[in-house]
């Protein structure tokens, strides 16, 4: 294994479980304790490991690719998500669980876009400034991937938050089929195309231009001009 791919690995690890730990300690302080009577309020990873989202489909979506065009194009998967009981949300001694959990549900991609400019100040310490790129842009990725509005991406639960009770009603029982649709369009969908010679990629093609903007914002703000 290369030093790119462990440092990449790594930075993906961190990131994912801050993630998680940025809902977990949200709903923590909006005055639901599921997370941690669950003991999910940690930094060990493995603690976070979803058996099916954070090893047998990345594994599969993996081996399928090498056995099929020879290299691994595209990685998918997921952490254990970190329980939340919207009930027991609270603002000021109120309870409302829609809106508070959608407040949950935006701390996840709230925690990797910080993470992203830590990581931008973090580079004024010149050691192992090609980890730091790799954590800035893997916390870009997942801070923006999340907030795709469809159930139960955090994008989806925010949008249950915010709209109108029977679109809310609606718009949550897509949760069901939300993240096999999700694989199907963004990921699997593409790389079927593409065998056929038919480029359809929307993800890809909405990351090439959103990631580089987000970046360069990311390095304004920490002082570093437009990182080009």
């Amino acid at each position: 294994m290369s030093v790119d791919t462990l440092e990449i690995v790594l930075a993906l690890v961190i990131s994912v479980v801050l993630h998680e730990l940025g809902h977990g300690a949200a709903a923590w302080a909006l005055g639901d304790g599921t997370a941690q009577r669950a003991g999910r309020l940690t930094l060990n990873p493995v603690s976070h490991i979803d058996r099916v989202g954070s090893i047998l489909v990345p594994l599969m979506l993996a081996l399928g690719q090498l056995a099929t065009i020879g290299r691994v194009d595209f990685l998918y998967g997921w952490a254990k998500p970190v329980p939340v009981n919207p009930m027991e949300l609270r603002w000021k001694g109120q309870a409302h669980p829609r809106q508070l959990m959608a407040v949950v549900a935006a701390a996840g991609p709230g925690t990797n876009f910080a993470l992203a400019l830590l990581g931008g100040l973090a580079l004024y310490l010149n050691v192992v400034p090609a980890f730091f790129i790799y954590f800035i842009e893997i916390n870009l990725l997942l801070g923006i991937f999340n907030l795709l509005p469809v159930p139960p991406m955090d994008g989806g639960r925010i949008a249950v938050g915010l709209l109108p009770l029977p679109v809310a009603r609606v718009w949550a029982r897509s949760e069901k089929f939300g993240i096999v649709a999700v694989l199907l369009v963004l990921f699997v969908l593409p790389a079927l195309l593409g065998q056929m010679g038919i480029t359809f990629d929307p993800f890809q093609a909405a990351m090439g231009r959103v990631l580089p903007w987000a970046e360069g914002i990311v390095l304004q703000l920490t002082g570093h001009g437009s990182g080009n």
